[in-house]
């Protein structure tokens, strides 16, 4: 949209988060193949439930996710969406994660609305992660 705006019928919204996780204990783990194939992860269930990733970048012991989503998808069921089809998959293609640590990920993470002001900002320091 032109105007930043999704219109759907019945709704117009521009309903954006940054969002924060991390695996269980903070553990580095989120390497070696990890963090691509979650990547590859975290677009499959945006698309599945129509949430626009605008950012995402995979740390060795976070992820960092700027997303745009429907008001009437509920933000904390989402992100258990996110972390939990992640887990599963990831735990199965990479077995050495389950003698790492007993579940992926922390029950914890971090939400935060964003406005239009800030939009290029935080996308600027999702994409400068991995150069700081």
């Amino acid at each position: 949209m032109a105007d930043g705006y999704k219109h759907k019928k019945g709704i117009v919204y521009k309903n954006q988060y940054h969002i924060i996780f991390c695996p269980k204990y903070r553990r580095k783990v989120l390497i070696d193949g990890v963090d691509i194939r979650l990547k590859e992860l975290l677009y499959e269930v945006a698309e599945r439930y129509e949430i626009e990733i605008k950012a995402l970048e995979v740390m060795p012991d976070h992820v960092h996710m700027f997303i745009d989503m429907d008001p009437r998808l509920h933000v904390h069921e989402t992100i258990r969406e996110f972390k939990g089809y992640s887990s599963r998959i990831l735990r199965e293609e990479f077995p050495w994660l389950k003698s790492r640590i007993p579940s992926l990920w922390t029950r914890s993470y971090f939400c935060c609305t964003v406005g239009r002001i800030n939009e290029d900002t935080i996308t600027k320091y999702i994409e400068d992660q991995k150069n700081t």
